[in-house]
């Protein structure tokens, strides 16, 4: 299940007031998450988090519940 903390993480950086984010949604589906955006994601969740990925990590992930198991894997969760 995705965290309210990164929800808003993600939301901010895409200047959303709020989007029905679920484990399976994927970033096509949310309005403004391109390859640009995409990027800006990723670091304010690093930044907020205090975690660091690396590019294979990232590559994996397919939907926003891979990027909260691995927030949750970097968090020691």
């Amino acid at each position: 299940m995705i965290s309210p903390e990164l929800k808003q993480v993600i939301l901010k950086q895409l200047n959303l007031d709020d989007f029905d984010i679920k484990d399976e949604t994927t970033a096509p589906e949310v309005p403004g998450w391109d390859s640009l955006n995409h990027i800006n994601i990723i670091l304010a969740i690093e930044e907020h988090f205090k975690v660091k990925f690396k590019s294979y990590e990232l590559l994996r992930l397919r939907c926003v519940g891979d990027l909260q198991k691995l927030l949750d894997s970097k968090l020691g969760k």
